[in-house]
């Protein structure tokens, strides 16, 4: 009993460790990114970057809609590489070059993700 214990909190340690990394690199880094890349409007890049969390709504038409074991890159819509590729190419023009880097540092992370559950 004691074994299947201290397995079972190894275990959920991990996961701790998975989201915390997971949800830092979503919302925290891109801090890091804008501050980086466009310090004279750093806040309102790093909103901009965070905001591209929106291409999660994609989850919303999966079954089920949440499912830690799934790696949502290649499987959802907007997780899709054509959609990889268009956010590439939003990133030549100046207007969009903010969100596309958002959502292709969400497609990374996600990525990132997916390692875990190799």
């Amino acid at each position: 009993m004691l074994l299947i214990t201290s397995k079972m909190n190894t275990w959920m340690e991990l996961e701790i460790v998975r989201s915390s990394i997971h949800y830092g690199l979503h919302f925290l880094f891109p801090g890091l990114i804008a501050y980086l890349f466009f310090p004279t409007i750093w806040k309102k890049a790093w909103l901009i970057m965070v905001l591209t969390m929106v291409i999660d709504l994609d989850h919303l038409l999966a079954t089920p809609i949440f499912d830690p074991n799934r790696c949502s890159i290649g499987f959802h819509t907007f997780h899709s590489y054509f959609a990889a590729i268009v956010y590439l190419g939003m990133l030549i023009f100046s207007k969009t070059r903010i969100i596309a880097l958002g959502l292709i540092f969400h497609l990374v992370t996600d990525a990132l993700d997916c390692l875990w559950l190799l």
